[in-house]
């Protein structure tokens, strides 16, 4: 048989499981809950950013219209029409210009020639500018503070090279007036 201490701890480790499981069930709710607020925070964030994708639409779409407007009214533009289409590239091909005498040939395909083996690549296939066709020495530096130097200073004369503005030659008028004497001379 069983005395009142006995009992008495066999009833308190009963409402101890009881507390434990309470706690446990709580606990599931609880993340049950969290889980459906966070799944509702991310509905609502996925139907504000549909809801701006959709306001954004709808701009696009009326600016398309004014768009078009303008281009009947003010600029006269129209739709392409069937016709304009083309069907292949050899119907590309023959809008294309004939090529005049003196017109370079095109280039076909492009591949680098192996240099020889006393020298160095850019001894064998020199840079040719496309502007001027003079040879184009590439920029090197032997440290990192000569290199931005060196940077500078090529890409400043690819610059000048390629700008159609030119430098203006600026004369006083003893060297405009030599330069004129020299040329009435020779």
């Amino acid at each position: 048989m069983m005395n009142r201490s006995q009992a008495r701890s066999l009833g308190w480790a009963a409402v101890m499981a009881v507390c434990v499981a309470l706690v446990v069930v709580l606990s599931f709710k609880v993340h049950a809950v969290k889980s459906e607020v966070l799944l509702a925070e991310r509905q609502l964030i996925s139907l504000q950013r549909e809801a701006l994708l959709l306001e954004t639409e709808f701009q696009t779409r009326a600016s398309q219209r004014q768009l078009a407007e303008w281009n009947t009214v003010e600029f006269g533009y129209q739709s392409p029409r069937a016709g304009q289409f083309l069907e292949a590239e050899r119907q590309l091909a023959s809008l294309g210009e004939r090529l005049g005498p003196d017109a370079p040939a095109p280039i076909r395909l492009a591949r680098a020639e192996d240099a020889a083996p006393g020298e160095s690549a850019a001894d064998a296939a020199p840079m040719r500018s496309p502007v001027s066709g003079a040879k184009v020495t590439l920029a090197s530096a032997a440290d990192a503070d000569d290199a931005g130097t060196a940077f500078t200073q090529a890409f400043g004369d690819f610059l000048i090279e390629a700008s159609p503005i030119r430098p203006a030659r600026a004369e006083t008028p003893r060297q405009a007036a030599a330069a004129l004497a020299g040329e009435a001379g020779e």
